[in-house]
């Protein structure tokens, strides 16, 4: 089982403690969690104890995400690029590891694939995506985005605004909506669980950038297709059937490059990996064997 623990993460651009969970020994693979007002570390626990037996596998919160108080930041695309490239170089087995990365972690692995050879060796992308909420539903990015950021950020207005957009019925339909299939999977303590790490001290900062693009790592399909096309290590999409139609179209045109393989399971939408663990466990296995 999945031993908590915590990392003290230092690199150019600055130093945070975040939590790590750690399980197995063997190979390294390293599960990166989406970046989402809801997601941590926790999500890829059922995933990283079925994977434990074969593989050190090892997970941990993304800087401005996670369970803890955060900080406030201007987080951007370089931030957590400069703080991945230092977490697979600072990890006890040397890299190359394998990486498994669910939503919008998966560019960020594409992109440390592609500009950092040999740190990972294969890759499983979990629903991937590019582009944040906003973006995906105005059709690109506004320069009003930024102005919505700003006031998110406010000490005086931002607290109320964000609380506003997390509330348990916001949450609860955009689960049913976009991230898992049964619509009563999120509920109780688990979802009591979300809300408390969407209104963490601090989790603002990050999450309205997240959702408002200012966390894409890339800013156009071709520039996400080309980081697959020059990352040269065998990458797996894995997805469900019941993917959004817009993020499946992102997901199928990824599928289509040679050097990408696909799962497509009959059941899942974007927290895939979350709901459906053992399915997904299964998927990896056969791709890393």
């Amino acid at each position: 089982m999945a031993t908590p623990k915590t990392i003290r993460c230092k690199w150019e651009s600055g130093e945070i403690t975040l939590g790590r969970d750690e399980a197995g020994s063997g190979s390294s693979i390293v599960l990166l969690p989406a970046l989402s007002s809801i997601s941590t570390r926790a999500e890829m626990r059922p995933l990283l104890n079925l994977l434990a037996p074969e593989f050190r596998a090892s997970s941990v919160d993304w800087p401005g995400f996670g369970d803890r108080v955060r900080s406030r930041d201007d987080w951007s695309p370089e931030i957590l690029s400069a703080f991945l490239n230092w977490f697979f170089l600072s990890e006890i087995v040397s890299p190359p590891h394998a990486v498994i990365a669910a939503g919008h972690a998966a560019t960020y692995a594409l992109h440390q694939a592609a500009y950092k050879p040999g740190t990972i060796s294969r890759l499983v992308l979990i629903a991937p995506t590019w582009r944040g909420p906003l973006p995906t539903m105005m059709g690109g990015q506004g320069p009003w985005f930024a102005r919505i950021r700003a006031a998110i950020d406010n000490p005086v207005t931002g607290p109320l605004f964000y609380r506003l957009n997390v509330s348990r019925l916001i949450i609860g339909k955009m689960a049913r909506e976009h991230v898992y299939s049964d619509p009563n999977w999120l509920g109780g303590d688990r979802l009591a669980a979300k809300i408390a790490v969407a209104r963490a001290p601090g989790a603002r900062h990050a999450s309205v950038r997240f959702v408002s693009g200012g966390l894409d790592r890339v800013d156009s399909r071709g520039a996400s297709l080309d980081l697959a096309r020059r990352s040269d290590v065998p990458i797996l999409v894995v997805y469900g059937d019941e993917t959004p139609r817009k993020s499946r179209t992102e997901m199928d045109a990824l599928a289509e490059l040679p050097n990408v393989q696909v799962k497509r399971l009959a059941k899942g939408k974007l927290a895939i990996h979350e709901e459906c663990p053992n399915a997904v466990a299964a998927a990896v296995q056969s791709f890393l064997s």
